[in-house]
């Protein structure tokens, strides 16, 4: 315990003699990990407006007027037996017109112009289990050849087939990219946070070497040596680490309502388990940052 103290107060000493390169290493840990934690907040809020856009995700596919039942069911069979398929359902004519005129009940003039008649044609309608698959089994329907003689457009399938190409292409093309974005940007803020303790703990272990050179001739152990600048590279990091914890909850305490408020359509809500495993990273990876900075200084610069 007491080595323990010894260690708090030589690291204290050491921040007081550095001062404004220890405060420019805390505020680069706080930066840093106030970036990493925007992005994983951002990253949750993403991943769950994804996951509710995702859930919407279907296929439909139209069948000709005058399909055969047996025919539609062998369709639905095949589908039903593909991997990432949830349900498989059939929309009648009548039922397609009726769900129509539910979602045009703001627009009745459109219903009226139907004037009695029913364009719609019946669909076979497929949920998925896995969104991704959206392609694949949108794919292997086109090529069934059963559909292939049912469907809408004999001449052209794929126009019998609709799930959104455009849209669901786009979506999980801007899923991939803001993760590898995310990832680069983190590694990259990691490595600025490292060197900036690195040079900390360098000014440190000069402003100390006289002392230093006395304990080597006095017998104090390396442990003993390395534990003070351990200790500072700690504490900078656990400062900017706590930092960008508050700013972050200020973050969402005041600024993330308005935005909900301002663009309801959108549910950015994030879980507070979500926020408390934030938090406790953020908190985890700043400890790792200082503790693995000061060993890189002490390796190259503190020959115990």
């Amino acid at each position: 315990m007491s080595s323990f103290g010894y260690f708090f107060k030589q690291s204290l000493q050491g921040f007081a003699r550095n001062l404004s390169t220890a405060l420019g290493s805390i505020i680069t840990i706080f930066l840093s990990l106030l970036v990493i934690g925007v992005f994983l907040v951002g990253g949750s809020m993403l991943n769950n407006l994804m996951s509710s856009v995702e859930s919407e995700v279907s296929i439909t596919c139209y069948v000709a007027d005058d399909a055969d039942q047996a025919q539609i069911e062998k369709v639905m069979a095949d589908v039903e037996d593909m991997a990432d398929v949830a349900t498989v359902t059939f929309t009648t004519k009548e039922q397609a017109l009726e769900n129509f005129k539910s979602s045009m009940t703001s627009n009745p003039e459109i219903i009226e112009q139907l004037d009695g008649t029913n364009p719609l044609p019946a669909s076979i309608d497929v949920e998925l289990s896995d969104p991704q698959a959206v392609q694949t089994i949108a794919s292997a329907i086109e090529g069934n050849s059963v559909y292939q003689t049912i469907c809408e457009d004999p001449a052209n399938v794929s126009d019998s087939i609709i799930y959104g190409q455009g849209t669901v292409e786009r979506l999980f093309q801007l899923t991939n990219y803001v993760r590898y974005v995310g990832i680069a940007l983190v590694v990259l803020l990691v490595f600025i946070a490292l060197v900036f303790i690195n040079n900390t703990i360098r000014l440190a272990i000069l402003a100390r070497r006289k002392e230093i050179a006395i304990m080597r001739l006095v017998g104090a152990s390396n442990g003993f040596i390395r534990g003070p600048f351990l200790m500072e590279g700690a504490i900078h990091a656990l400062i900017g680490s706590l930092l960008a914890v508050l700013v972050i909850q200020l973050l969402r305490m005041f600024a993330l309502p308005t935005l909900q408020n301002s663009i309801k359509f959108l549910d950015f809500s994030v879980d507070g388990t979500t926020y408390l495993l934030i938090y406790g990273t953020l908190v985890l990876a700043g400890l790792l940052i200082g503790l693995f900075g000061s060993a890189i200084a002490m390796r190259r610069y503190l020959k115990v």
